[in-house]
């Protein structure tokens, strides 16, 4: 198991995979300065967003997936409503008495 220092916290991690990514010279310094002002090495700033990135893009396509399929049933239920139960039937001509309809 390896640790990692965070402050003055020691948080340990466990790894089993290796990514590795080629960036600008750019994108090195600016990943660098954001892991000093939040306290953190590089490596776990660069996981951390990726990560964060990576939640946020999945829980978006599941929503729109979502979304989609709602809008499937609802186009439907209008274009293929279901026939009124007795139920609403009779709540329909209870509201046409009192409206005076």
């Amino acid at each position: 198991m390896n640790h990692v220092h965070v402050g003055k916290r020691r948080l340990a991690r466990h790894k089993s995979e290796r990514l590795e990514a080629r960036v600008s010279a750019e994108s090195k310094k600016l990943f660098q300065e954001a892991a000093n002002l939040q306290g953190i090495t590089m490596t776990d700033f660069v996981i951390r967003s990726a990560q964060e990135a990576a939640k946020r893009t999945v829980q978006e396509q599941e929503i729109m997936r979502l979304s989609e399929q709602d809008r499937k049933v609802f186009v439907s239920a209008l274009l293929n409503p279901p026939k009124p139960s007795p139920r609403l039937r009779a709540a329909v001509e209870h509201y046409k008495k009192v409206i005076g309809f």
